[in-house]
């Protein structure tokens, strides 16, 4: 077991196992409440990571500081947030002045290396969002710099905690189809929410590392923790054939666009308090432009994606991501010695109920604490036998409550000292996903078969560890 699991491991059980602060389990060494500070206050950063946190874990934990390079986003996201801690525009003037237990870095992926990395030697504990970062060389900086730190690093990913998949991970776990050879995994972004990422710094490479990274690390993640073994080689294709300068109009943003009866994708942020409130009234301070043109010809990221992934057990993966359907939704089968294990969700042609595209959306980023369920299926069909229907109780707020359960595994008392899924996900799981996008963007731009093992210093290995 390699240091950086053993840590993990251990302040998982220690902070489930604590009976008055859950949040002893990083090993502060004091009764009184966890000091947090944020950097980065988006949508992200002022929602999961500040608004959720205080509403709800307010009798454990307080922020003292909050930091952005954008003074008036800070301001508003200090009143969003709730709180009256200071607001900084400079990152280490802030940890020397707060003394925090513990930094949340929800910045620009491309930036989320330099904060890890500060964080660290500067003796914090890290929680970073998704993903890790965006190239093999910050990523190597990365893990150079927690073997040199007693710190630990988290990376938040949610989505191992909604329940559905959590059930998939069971079933795979409990050889319900004999042992795994090979996965389909197919993830639509509907014209809403797929479109979105063009709009926004998600359009350029430089800042995201493309899709591969940003968004489908995401999946990426579901699929090695699925999988329980390391990724080997990736060979892909890649393209910008919708958005970008593919698109017949064009204009500076799509408030002053020209062609807001024409263009499909005409947004009007007008109409979003929160995104003028946050920026909108910001745009002077560093000119960022949320509705910005998604038919701008500096687009250099793509907009279909398909991969295949060999791991090292020898499971092959079948991957592709779609950023212009119809439906918002994925779908996965998993091949096994034994049978077939088929699931999916949001696919609108399984349900007899009209879905609300733009609704879907809202609903998984939402926060709300008030919850609808739905029950979902799973397939599972043995060989020579009929097929079993598996059902699933799900809801689709918040990631399909994967935020919440996320964040009830770090800040809330359970019963249990080690979650038998193994859902935490530490620095080798932060890694491992976010290689398999950069191996992918390197097979694109290289035109054949990228090695994992080439990329850092980490050896895939056989059996899966975090």
């Amino acid at each position: 077991m390699t240091n950086s699991r053993r840590k993990f491991i251990t302040s998982i059980s220690m902070l489930a196992a604590s009976s008055t602060l859950p949040l002893q389990a990083f090993d502060f060494g004091k009764t009184k409440k966890l000091k947090i500070v944020l950097v980065g206050t988006g949508v992200r950063g002022t929602s999961f990571w500040g608004k959720r946190l205080v509403d709800e874990y307010s009798d454990i934990l307080e922020f003292v500081g909050l930091c952005d390079i954008n003074p008036g986003r800070l301001e508003y996201a200090k009143g969003f947030i709730g709180v009256k801690c200071r607001t900084f525009t400079d990152f280490e003037e802030m940890i020397k002045k707060s003394k925090p237990d513990l930094i949340i870095v929800t910045t620009k992926d491309s930036t989320h290396h330099e904060f890890i990395i500060k964080g660290l030697k500067m003796g914090c504990d890290v929680l970073t969002e998704k993903p890790l970062t965006t190239d093999e060389i910050k990523c190597q900086a990365i893990l150079d710099a927690e073997k040199m730190s007693d710190k630990k690093l988290i990376v938040g990913f949610n989505f191992r905690w909604n329940p559905y998949v959590t059930k998939v991970k069971e079933l795979l776990q409990n050889n319900s189809i004999g042992k795994l050879t090979s996965v389909d995994f197919h993830w639509y972004l509907n014209t809403y929410h797929g479109a979105s990422y063009f709009r926004r710094w998600h359009g350029l490479k430089e800042h995201g590392g493309s899709l591969w990274v940003h968004k489908s690390t995401h999946h990426f993640d579901l699929l090695n923790w699925w999988i329980d073994s390391d990724p080997e080689e990736v060979f892909a294709y890649g393209d910008l054939e919708h958005y970008g300068k593919n698109g017949p109009f064009k204009g500076a943003n799509c408030r002053t666009c020209d062609y807001k009866k024409e263009c499909d994708y005409y947004w009007d942020i007008t109409k979003s308090k929160r995104d003028m409130d946050l920026y909108v009234n910001n745009e002077e301070y560093d000119g960022y432009i949320r509705d910005n043109c998604l038919f701008r010809e500096e687009i250099d990221i793509y907009d279909k994606m398909s991969a295949q992934v060999k791991y090292k057990n020898n499971t092959v993966l079948n991957y592709s991501l779609t950023t212009y359907s119809p439906i918002e939704g994925w779908r996965v089968a998993f091949n096994g010695t034994e049978g077939r294990i088929e699931a999916w969700l949001d696919i609108p042609y399984t349900k007899t109920k009209v879905v609300d595209q733009e609704a879907l959306h809202k609903a998984e980023m939402a926060q709300n604490k008030e919850e609808i369920f739905d029950i979902e299926p799973i397939i599972v069909h043995k060989l020579w036998k009929d097929f079993d229907t598996v059902d699933v109780k799900t809801t689709k707020a918040g990631h399909g409550g994967g935020d919440k359960k996320l964040q009830d595994s770090m800040f809330k008392k359970t019963d249990s000292k080690i979650d038998p899924y193994q859902r935490p996900a530490g620095i080798r799981d932060g890694a491992m996903s976010v290689l398999i996008g950069i191996a992918a963007r390197k097979s694109i731009e290289n035109g054949k078969p990228i090695s994992i093992g080439d990329l850092s210093d980490l050896v895939p290995q056989e059996k899966r560890q975090s």
